[in-house]
């Protein structure tokens, strides 16, 4: 079963490749969407009544936010400390967690798809996808990476069983991606892809890479130990891949 949906400003594409009642594919969709509403409503930047937006204005304090919401902010803290400040909800001012938000959004997503007893799947937002099992073919999910300035062509063809993918880039949003350190937009990496066992962590590493430009291909490389593979475009169209990035064959 195949179903798009438009919420988090994307259109997210869920794939479900098992043998199941139609109607049990259904529910199972049905309810993947109800999530990624609810997450959209809790923390939408763009949304002036979401949970994120009244805990910038301080009409909420931290004991009174959901639990997700401090889950949220607890992850951010702990890589905004694991990445020696790169990622960063503050960055560009006021807080905004979207480079976290939207990778452990489908990452739980997946994971409930899974307790429900879907292990062929595929979720994909806007270019966060995790994949599961196989699919309908019986081979591996394929996913495309975008040529970062060729909409048409891609850079790569990556081929999954198990695995999240994020990738984070400056040729489709622009400038969404600041430097700390400098508090201007990040220069130096046109198109970062990470895959890995979790797709909240490939986010964000995707973003970190991002924002700390050429230095974050060596960064990168430091990810291996831990199964997280890349490739990234540089500005300047030079590309780099770390050794086991499960590309397609």
């Amino acid at each position: 079963m195949h179903h798009a949906e438009h919420v988090m400003g994307t259109v997210v594409s869920i794939d479900l490749a098992d043998d199941l009642p139609e109607d049990t594919l259904r529910g199972l969709v049905g309810d993947v969407c109800a999530w990624l509403h609810e997450v959209d409503e809790r923390f939408s930047t763009y949304r002036e009544d979401s949970e994120v937006c009244r805990f910038r204005r301080r009409e909420l304090t931290l004991e009174e936010c959901s639990p997700d919401m401090r889950l949220v902010l607890d992850a951010c803290a702990d890589l905004w400390r694991s990445t020696d400040g790169y990622f960063d909800a503050y960055a560009a001012g006021p807080l905004d967690p979207s480079g976290f938000v939207k990778g452990w959004s489908v990452e739980v997503a997946s994971a409930r798809l899974a307790a429900a007893g879907s292990t062929h799947h595929c979720i994909n937002a806007g270019g966060d996808i995790r994949a599961r099992g196989l699919s309908s073919s019986g081979k591996p999910w394929r996913v495309g990476i975008r040529h970062p300035w060729e909409a048409d062509k891609l850079s790569w063809v990556l081929s999954l069983a198990d695995a999240a993918v994020a990738t984070s880039g400056t040729y489709e949003r622009g400038d969404h991606v600041f430097n700390p350190r400098t508090g201007k937009p990040a220069r130096g990496l046109r198109s970062v892809t990470v895959v890995g066992p979790d797709l909240a962590l490939a986010d964000a590493y995707a973003t970190t890479a991002l924002a700390m430009g050429t230095p974050g291909i060596e960064w990168l490389a430091k990810l291996i130990p831990d199964g997280y593979e890349s490739a990234v475009v540089t500005d300047d169209a030079r590309a780099f891949t770390t050794p086991n990035l499960p590309a397609a064959v």
